[in-house]
């Protein structure tokens, strides 16, 4: 079967290499995989699979509806969802045997739903120790833990875990990761004097995981690690020993020769210096790819170049420079990133040329490039 035009190539041998590898860092804690955001472009049924079969031993998804979603596509596992509105579904959630994120107000929604459903929800209760988005404040969380507790004491809800999110954690010498350690330490201590009983508490996230023992807890919540990227400016996915599961890849739609002078794209802001050959790339900003990244790097036929002239709605063009017939290319594959393992350019060289974060970049290519999975390790 011939691949298609354009693709989202997701290596899911390289999803469990990180998966084992991100496991043995965090023992004994367990490790959640989080596949919010259709697992960060790389789509999340695919990818929850590949980690639990890796070691993964829960699910971690912004949404209820994220988690439905797994729960329809048959997978059993432990999910938890921790970003709510008054709309979300916390009845279907229950009924699910999705755990829910708790930071203060959803208590009585939670309560309701498990009240209709004669059903006890299983909660994380959050405590914010310096991020400043959701989680209970330091001043609220006793009143905050006593409700929980006394709906648990009904038989409405269990308290299964406590957690907190880092806010600079991708930055190791900050001391205010220290602080919100701290802050979480004495938030599981008050819980646990009012009665919580607790399976996990949790923290860290990627960077954490990787550089921050003493953060790790009973689980740790990996999401960027999982698909082989690097939280770190200074370290790159194989200095971490992780692999890049995703491959951005398309062919060549044109190759012609222009004079010197030569405007290229809208605005016409690059003019050819010299002759030159000219390739189209049949990618641009409805797939994904940043309009602001000029300058962003396409493998062709062994050789990097970059992009020139402002990006398309649909497209891009690369100048090849002197000596290129027109046409020479065509067809020829154009890889934008991947593994540079395998000679591919980082995603993190497009991250930069947008002016933005390897995170975006990989979650923001759109429906319409197609993902195709592959198996590296079973040759598939």
């Amino acid at each position: 079967m011939p691949w298609p035009e354009r693709a989202a190539v997701v290596d899911l041998a390289a999803i469990r290499h990180n998966v084992r590898h991100l496991v043995e860092t965090a023992a004994p804690a367990k490790v959640m995989a989080v596949v919010k955001a259709d697992a960060y472009g790389h789509g999340a049924a695919q990818v929850a699979r590949a980690a639990l079969s890796a070691g993964a031993s829960w699910l971690g998804v912004a949404h209820i509806s994220e988690a439905l979603a797994l729960r329809e596509a048959g997978i059993e596992a432990p999910i938890l969802a921790w970003l709510h509105t008054p709309s979300s579904d916390f009845s279907a959630a229950l009924a699910a045997g999705v755990d829910l994120g708790v930071s203060g107000w959803e208590l009585d929604y939670i309560v309701a739903a498990a009240r209709a459903q004669e059903r006890p929800a299983r909660v994380h209760l959050k405590i914010d120790t310096g991020l400043g988005r959701n989680g209970s404040t330091a001043a609220a969380w006793d009143a905050f833990v006593g409700d929980a507790i006394s709906q648990q004491d009904e038989g409405l809800l269990r308290v299964v875990g406590l957690f907190t999110h880092l806010a600079v954690a991708d930055e190791p010498a900050r001391r205010e990761t220290d602080e919100q350690l701290d802050r979480f330490r004495e938030a599981v201590a008050l819980a646990e004097d009012a009665g919580a009983d607790l399976e996990v508490r949790h923290a860290a996230n990627t960077p954490a995981t990787l550089s921050r023992p003493d953060a790790h807890f009973d689980l740790v919540r990996v999401g960027l690690g999982l698909y082989g990227l690097s939280p770190f400016e200074d370290q790159t996915s194989a200095d971490l020993g992780l692999r890049p599961a995703m491959t951005l890849r398309t062919r060549v739609a044109a190759c012609k020769e222009v004079p010197a002078g030569q405007g290229v794209s809208y605005g016409l802001n690059y003019i050819t210096a010299a002759p030159t050959t000219l390739a189209l790339v049949p990618l641009g900003y409805a797939d994904g790819v940043p309009r602001v990244a000029t300058g962003g790097p396409v493998l062709i036929d062994g050789t990097t170049y970059p992009v020139v002239g402002r990006i398309a709605m649909d497209q891009m063009v690369v100048d090849l420079g002197p000596g290129i017939a027109a046409g020479s290319l065509l067809g020829a594959e154009a890889v934008l990133f991947g593994d540079p393992a395998a000679g591919a350019p980082a995603v993190e060289s497009w991250a930069a040329a947008a002016g933005t974060i390897n995170y975006e970049v990989v979650t923001r290519i759109s429906p319409r490039v197609p993902r195709v999975y592959i198996d590296s390790e079973a040759g598939a």
